[in-house]
């Protein structure tokens, strides 16, 4: 039976997705879909201490992420999923390498709460008030800031760390960092956790994405 290990190792030659054909993707794929089906996590909502952390990405499907590695005179480095259940955010952080100098980082926040288990399922809890039943496994995410900047100007030196500079700055200085506005139709998504323990990380994304991450200690 497949299992994390030979996933491992059929993702880690591919930097991260980008180097891999169409046939590649499918084998990954039915590799991922057998090692979901060993989830010890069915309930990964109900385990925060295991999903909090800083995640690191080993493989996606997402070219919106890919997509990062063709801009000029820039490769991309490594991208962070950071979840913090304490706060219900998410910081996607992704590192990118350029000339000396010049190396980029691009973040993305967002709010995330468990979606509804079943949007036509509800229980009746008195004439006046409903209790819906929500999802231990999928969560509604709301993009609410995009950043980029220079790594040498923000003085970035860990994802945590520069977590820690999101929180406390409302807006950075134009000469540090650059706030974007993010498009009304790409502001909301889910993300489904299908495996999770103490180091990995599978999710399935609304535009059909694969996100295989581990978790940095």
């Amino acid at each position: 039976m497949l299992n994390k290990t030979d996933l491992r190792n059929a993702i880690a030659n591919t930097n991260r997705g980008i180097s891999t054909t169409a046939n590649d993707r499918q084998a990954i794929a039915s590799i991922i879909a057998r090692v979901e089906d060993l989830n010890p996590t069915p309930n990964p909502l109900s385990a925060p201490e295991l999903l909090a952390g800083d995640w690191r990405l080993l493989y996606t499907t997402s070219q919106e992420l890919l997509g990062i590695d063709r801009i000029p005179f820039a490769a991309l480095g490594n991208i962070y999923q950071c979840v913090r259940p304490s706060t219900s955010q998410i910081y996607n952080i992704a590192e990118v390498n350029s000339l000396p100098f010049c190396e980029g980082i691009i973040s993305v926040v967002a709010d995330f709460m468990p979606a509804p288990a079943d949007e036509s399922a509800y229980s009746q809890a008195s004439a006046t008030t409903t209790v819906e039943t929500l999802s231990q496994r999928r969560v509604n995410v709301r993009f609410n800031r995009a950043v980029f900047g220079l790594q040498r100007s923000l003085g970035y030196q860990s994802p945590t760390q520069y977590i820690e500079q999101l929180q406390s700055t409302e807006k950075f200085n134009f000469l540090k960092g650059i706030d974007l506005a993010i498009n009304s139709d790409r502001q909301q998504g889910w993300l489904e956790i299908t495996y999770l323990d103490k180091d990995m990380r599978i999710g399935r994304g609304n535009q059909g994405s694969l996100f295989v991450l581990t978790k940095d200690t």
